[in-house]
């Protein structure tokens, strides 16, 4: 999942990208709203982390903007504006849910695993598929009701490709997902992530469209 994080203060921003990188998240970060303005429109992103006290274009105008070019994107407002009128008016603005500084990465953590379930329906995060099961709240994968050991980035591609099952997924959309600004792409990195789990789980798990991507098989065998 790629999030884009929109926070101008250096320490929070730098603790919170890290804090959601390492649950998973792929994290581009944005230190005002022009950037922020600017990422949105090249970018598809998963959801928004977005503070209102931003530098150049305040964060209730990007997402005023936003919704105004009908991006359903949810959106997180990230704020120390904690008063009813500031709330009212980032939730009347489009914005998903709201969370006040200070608060627990733990707890952001969570909010953004609700949003990025409602727009698929989902009510149980735990998501299932024949012999597997992955459990986003812990990051816990198991075969067969036995705990299985993923990296980070091979929890991501799987994730990604459970939350889509029956959909092909392209090499370029999985990279999109798994990695943000900067980060090193290998030329058959999702080729070794694919290998991987078809090892660690079981081989007609992810089923190859040639020329095309990868799809998770909607019947497990």
């Amino acid at each position: 999942m790629r999030i884009l994080l929109v926070e101008d203060d250096t320490l929070l921003g730098n603790g919170v990208s890290t804090g959601l990188s390492q649950a998973g998240f792929a994290v581009d970060w944005a230190t005002d709203g022009d950037d922020a303005e600017t990422a949105l429109s090249a970018t598809s992103y998963d959801a928004v982390v977005l503070d209102l006290g931003l530098p150049k274009t305040d964060g209730l105008t990007v997402l005023k903007r936003l919704r105004t070019s009908k991006d359903p994107t949810p959106v997180l407002i990230l704020t120390a504006r904690d008063s009813i009128e500031d709330r009212v008016a980032g939730l009347d603005a489009g914005s998903d849910d709201y969370l006040v500084k200070p608060f627990e990465l733990a707890e952001l953590q969570a909010r953004l695993r609700a949003l990025l379930r409602r727009p698929k329906g989902m009510i149980d995060p735990t998501l299932r598929h024949g012999r597997v099961t992955l459990n986003p709240a812990d990051r816990a994968v198991s075969l067969d009701d036995n705990p299985v050991d993923l990296s980070e980035r091979e929890y991501a591609t799987l994730y990604e490709l459970m939350l889509n099952t029956g959909r092909v997924l392209s090499k370029a959309q999985l990279e999109d997902k798994l990695y943000g600004w900067g980060e090193e792409i290998g030329s058959n990195t999702i080729e070794v992530y694919v290998h991987h789990l078809r090892r660690k789980l079981y081989p007609e798990l992810i089923r190859t469209v040639r020329g095309v991507g990868y799809v998770m098989t909607k019947v497990g065998p």
